[in-house]
């Protein structure tokens, strides 16, 4: 008798996840496992034709910030709609666990200046019924979600747990401070968390300006997390250097988070972007990375394929008139009363004139990078060149690179983005970036889904990846074996998860179908649909046919079937 499978997948053209050369095959799932590859004689309850199909294993996106998300909603888009299956949430040392009740308000600013996701979302949205670490993910066992989810244990959390205000106020911990910590660590990856993160960047602030409190720690407090890892035996340090702060040498910092990698014996990896700034760094960050590796040390970059995509519009975060004092008198009025306001001659004088004002550099910084904004078409071009740039626009127009930016903010109703490549994008091109994409000490990440939800959309970088680099900007310009590799196998092993990531026997079935030749991507738009009406860039995309998660069709043609096979992903315990 034949054997009858959950799912076969017909004809396919398969990128298995190991970097080998694409072959056909039927793929067959049985308990969301895939049991059979190749020719399968048994049919399926359910039977896709794949036939002209690229199919792939389900990607997984280690850098992302659904900590919250995944409390008061069971979809983690825009992830979910570009081929994800598993997202590791809890990086940059933010997030919402551990935490005691008269400490909510101040994890929530923090995550609100940091990760841009305003405070009556998170107010209204969180449930907080947990306080230490492992009955958060006991919290997060009970939800379920069209895809995987894993977290780590955010350093800024802890820190305000054992030390409170003294923690928020950025005062030295003393030894007892360290020993909690530590334990904290270790209690955290012991339950299920898969490692343990921090942040040492000078931009990650409040609303109001206040350094979150993992920035300025010293590096024995960061030895205590990683003594955590050590004294569990598992997980990863995942860390935002200070590399490009201008009082601070890379090569310092390398060392330092080899010391760490030292401390807990376990695989660390940091975030990496290309500055204009600073353009020399990369190189010498990356010949840092090569002695450290060549030392047996699993030391790993994360980068990305595109520029960190800062986006730009009246009914966003940021704008260039955002912190202008006349903008303070209109920016509570809905979006087209607020058009009609700018149309206003006098109104477009005063705010021409002005300057941003505003408690947080950071904002400042933003909201200044006013010649480099680059308007954002359909279908969006994340690689925009020197003539495209306001400023040069404006040049030949005889106008003011303001002024431009003005004009098309108000027209289309005020629905007209802007993209500011804020990093990777030295000399207006990706051509620096293209190496960091197949190197073997790199990790293809950064997305930041679930967060940035007025600012950034870079979560449908994997849709950059597999159409953009392996096919537009040269067809083969990076293998397409390997890009699916980097995106699935790569990022997988890289946090400890050794049941997915491939197309292989035993491993999980979670899959994608690709009409590789349609894929791209769509127009970010804004969307009304988070707690409190709150509102999110959303960016979906073309030639996802089918996104398969344990087995089970999560999304076809890049709508929600309505099914939700995700579950929290433990680590060892």
């Amino acid at each position: 008798m034949q054997c009858r499978h959950d799912l076969v997948i017909r004809g396919g053209t398969i990128a298995d996840g190991s970097g080998g050369a694409l072959f056909e095959a039927d793929v067959a799932v049985q308990g969301g496992r895939i049991v059979e590859i190749g020719r399968v004689a048994g049919t399926g309850a359910e039977e896709i034709d794949a036939k002209g199909l690229l199919v792939t294993p389900g990607f997984v996106d280690i850098h992302t910030h659904y900590d919250g998300q995944i409390t008061w909603e069971d979809r983690l888009a825009s992830s979910s709609l570009h081929g994800v299956t598993t997202i590791l949430a809890g990086n940059c040392g933010v997030g919402f666990a551990p935490c005691r009740p008269d400490h909510r308000d101040l994890l929530v600013k923090v995550m609100e200046g940091v990760e841009d996701i305003p405070e009556i979302v998170m107010t209204e949205g969180l449930p907080w019924n947990w306080e230490s670490f492992p009955e958060y993910l006991d919290s997060l066992e009970s939800r379920r979600s069209d895809i995987d989810f894993a977290v780590q244990v955010p350093h800024s959390a802890v820190r305000v747990f054992v030390m409170g205000k003294r923690g928020a106020d950025l005062e030295p911990p003393t030894h007892d401070d360290l020993a909690q910590m530590r334990r904290i660590v270790t209690e955290g990856i012991r339950a299920g968390a898969l490692g343990v993160s921090t942040s040492r960047c000078l931009s990650h602030r409040t609303r109001a300006g206040a350094l979150a409190p993992s920035v300025l720690t010293e590096e024995e407090e960061l030895i205590a997390l990683a003594h955590g890892l050590r004294d569990a035996g598992a997980g990863v340090f995942q860390i935002i250097p200070r590399t490009a702060a201008d009082d601070t040498d890379p090569v310092q910092e390398m060392a330092m988070m080899r010391r760490l990698m030292v401390a807990s014996g376990r695989p660390l990896s940091f975030t990496l972007l290309h500055k204009s700034e600073r353009p020399q760094q990369l190189n010498i960050i990356l010949g840092e990375l090569e002695a450290i590796r060549a030392e047996g040390l699993p030391m790993l970059a994360q980068v990305c394929p595109r520029p960190l995509g800062v986006l730009f519009g009246l009914d966003l975060s940021f704008h260039p008139f955002r912190f202008r004092p006349s903008y303070a008198a209109i920016e509570h009025l809905p979006l087209a009363e607020r058009v009609a306001a700018m149309r206003d001659p006098a109104l477009r004088a005063r705010l021409l004139a002005e300057r941003p004002e505003h408690s947080n550099p950071a904002f400042v910084r933003i909201t200044g990078a006013i010649d480099t904004l680059c308007e954002l078409g359909d279908p969006p071009n994340y690689e925009p060149g020197p003539e495209d740039t306001l400023a040069a626009r404006a040049r030949t127009m005889g106008i003011s690179a303001a002024e431009l930016a003005y004009d098309i903010l108000i027209s289309d109703g005020g629905t007209k983005l802007l993209l500011w490549p804020a990093a990777n994008y030295v000399g207006h091109s990706l051509d620096e970036v293209r190496p960091l994409l197949t190197r073997n000490d790199t990790l293809i990440a950064l997305g930041d889904g679930g967060a940035h939800y007025g600012m950034i959309c870079d979560s449908s970088y994997t849709t950059t990846l597999l159409a953009y680099w392996t096919r537009d900007r040269g067809r083969d310009l990076i293998a397409l074996p390997q890009a699916v590799k980097s995106l699935s196998h790569d990022t997988a092993r890289a946090v400890g998860l050794s049941d997915r990531g491939r197309i292989a026997v035993g491993l999980r079935g979670d899959l994608n179908l690709i009409d590789y030749d349609r894929l791209g991507l769509q127009l970010p738009y804004i969307r009304r649909d988070l707690p409190a009406g709150g509102r999110r860039l959303h960016q979906g995309a073309t030639g996802y046919r089918a996104t398969i998660v344990n087995g089970v069709p999560a999304y076809r043609d890049g709508a929600a079937t309505g099914a939700l096979p995700g579950r929290l992903i433990r680590g060892p315990r």
